[in-house]
């Protein structure tokens, strides 16, 4: 079914000038100092655009808080945004199981980690997501015993992530996969889109459209940063 040009015009971003108003109006002035400090040393990393935008980070926390999130887990830390933003939100005795290959960028956000006395509260596993996740699963402790689950990684494993995040996240969990519109590609034909975006382009169109058809989780894919998909675990 075809928008008019009304509908079609409603809840999108279509300006820079907008986007700015949102940041500098109702994100950055909510914003902790101390992801601002993150939010510095990640400007500096040739990969930055890696790290989760604020106004999604904004979004998880106010997820993280509804749920009263006390046990989650995080797939692709990078420089530990998104992984703060977790810390200072949770209770005091909250735990983050933080999984990513990298620990030379992890380690860049550490200091300002130990600043925010949250440290005690990160479980850093350095390994590939599946097989630390598989370890995870071996112990019936852990299934069903993770509030919320965070993911922005490798989109060509989203799946995988995906079937092996149900049985860690209890029902009424929620998981939410950062990067699912990936630059706007999805929507562009394919031969307007840069080489080198083709194959993440392709895996976050055919996860999608899984996530569309999976009838144990209620979604909403939500354009802030670069699309974040929320799946509320049924």
């Amino acid at each position: 079914m075809a928008l008019s040009n009304s509908a079609g015009s409603k809840g999108l971003l279509q300006t820079r000038e907008l986007f700015e108003y949102v940041l500098e109006t109702s994100v950055y002035p909510r914003e902790p100092e101390l992801l601002k400090e993150i939010r510095v040393i990640t400007a500096n990393h040739p990969q930055s655009l890696m790290s989760t935008s604020p106004d999604a980070g904004q979004l998880i926390a106010l997820l993280q808080k509804l749920i009263n999130a006390k046990n989650t887990i995080e797939i692709g830390v990078f420089t530990g945004y998104s992984l703060l933003l977790t810390a200072l939100t949770i209770p005091q005795d909250g735990k983050i199981t933080a999984i990513d290959m990298n620990k030379d960028t992890y380690e860049m956000g550490l200091p300002v980690i130990k600043k925010a006395g949250v440290e005690h509260k990160i479980n850093f596993i350095q390994s590939q997501a599946l097989s630390a996740l598989d370890e995870l699963l071996k112990d019936d402790a852990n299934r069903g015993s993770f509030d919320f689950a965070f993911v922005d990684a490798d989109k060509v494993n989203y799946q995988k992530y995906h079937e092996r995040l149900l049985q860690l996240v209890k029902v009424g969990g929620i998981i939410v996969y950062d990067n699912t519109l990936w630059l706007g590609t999805v929507a562009m034909p394919e031969e307007f889109v840069k080489e080198e975006l083709k194959p993440t382009r392709f895996y976050s169109i055919e996860f999608n459209k899984f996530l569309a058809n999976d009838d144990r989780v209620q979604i909403s894919q939500v354009p802030l940063g670069d699309g974040i998909t929320i799946c509320w675990r049924l």
